[in-house]
């Protein structure tokens, strides 16, 4: 483990009560997260599970031809790789490092296992999946219904829910897979938000200047996701 990094920047490691935190914490490996890096494939077994602490994961969905398009963003309030505790060992979804970062990770026969003891881990487990099929089921409906620029803006928002600081280090591209559409798609809406001084966006830097105008200005799926996280894992939230 890297004595520089505290696990428990990741907030269900945090929130573990103590008996299980005391056991859990010798298994916890430390992860380095760069951008880009896949963490698993779609239809492969997981040998991990982890625990994003200042890393933002991406979970997408890849047609046969190459695109893809995000269900849903991980990092700091959660844990990458539920189908191994939810009796699937493997996800038709692949896992991508969007924001690099660090993290812990867990080996999948610890995770079962403690899964199996049916105490206070699984609960949170289960509230913390709920709440991830939330935000899934909210995206398609956004994706589908709302513009691109309330998109941007929803998926800004929920990734600086995810991070201690204002600024996304992303590509152009990288932000195109995530939301579906084409590079030139993503530059247009960008540069809107920058004219009206929400965001200042270049080089693969976004910086977040008004928060309160995003949050004016997405739909209301951020809303929606927020209030379940918060109603699902209020120790969460709180923190």
């Amino acid at each position: 483990m890297n004595a520089t990094t505290d696990p428990r920047r990741n907030q269900l490691l945090a929130a573990l009560p103590e008996a299980e935190w005391k056991r859990w914490q010798p298994q916890l490996e430390w992860a380095d997260l760069p951008l880009g890096r896949v963490m698993y494939e779609s239809g492969r077994p997981l040998n991990h599970v982890y625990f994003p602490t200042t890393a933002i994961v991406s979970l997408l969905y890849v047609m046969e031809d190459g695109s893809s398009a995000e269900i849903a963003v991980v990092g700091n309030e959660g844990i990458v790789g539920i189908s191994l505790f939810m009796g699937g060992e493997s996800t038709p979804s692949r896992a991508v490092v969007q924001s690099a970062g660090e993290g812990f990770r867990l080996k999948a026969a610890s995770m079962k296992e403690e899964f199996n003891r049916a105490g206070p881990v699984m609960h949170l487990l289960l509230r913390y999946t709920q709440a991830l099929i939330t935000q899934m089921a909210q995206t398609a409906v956004c994706n589908r219904h709302h513009s691109l620029d309330q998109q941007l803006c929803r998926w800004l928002l929920l990734s600086l829910d995810r991070l201690e600081g204002t600024e996304l280090v992303m590509t152009q591209e990288l932000i195109a897979n995530m939301l579906g559409v084409r590079r030139e798609g993503v530059t247009e809406a960008a540069l809107k938000l920058q004219k009206l001084g929400l965001i200042r966006y270049a080089r693969g830097h976004i910086q977040v200047l008004d928060r309160a105008g995003l949050e004016g200005r997405t739909c209301e799926c951020y809303d929606v996701v927020r209030k379940e996280y918060a109603r699902l894992l209020p120790r969460l939230a709180a923190s």
